[in-house]
């Protein structure tokens, strides 16, 4: 069974504290409710949440209620998946990928 608490829900005015000043590196799914590939991979980064628990934090970021984030990344395209590692964007991937691939991006970065 999923624990759906492993997955933060981050806002522009959250963002700072809960992706940038994380000790922990963050995954950031940038993401709609129109978006029928954000759908697709999202219960693949919620089961990743899970296998990576306390080593890196996957979190959500809907770019329709959060527009200055997504302006401050400038994310053009979703899904987008932004990956921090002390308070620094170290990667940006657009599209959709199975969880095998996904799951090699997020260990990358760990």
């Amino acid at each position: 069974m999923l624990q759906q608490d492993l997955l933060v829900t981050v806002t522009d005015e959250t963002f700072a504290a809960d992706v940038l000043a994380s000790q922990t590196p963050v995954v950031v799914d940038v993401w709609a409710e129109w978006c029928p590939p954000c759908h697709a991979i999202s219960r693949s980064l919620a089961e990743l949440a899970e296998e990576l628990a306390g080593k890196m934090v996957v979190a959500t970021l809907d770019a329709d209620e959060n527009p200055a984030t997504c302006r401050a990344y400038q994310v053009r395209s979703l899904p987008t998946l932004l990956i921090f590692k002390g308070g620094e964007l170290v990667s940006a991937t657009v599209g959709a990928r199975p969880k095998s691939a996904l799951r090699a991006l997020l260990t990358a970065h760990l």
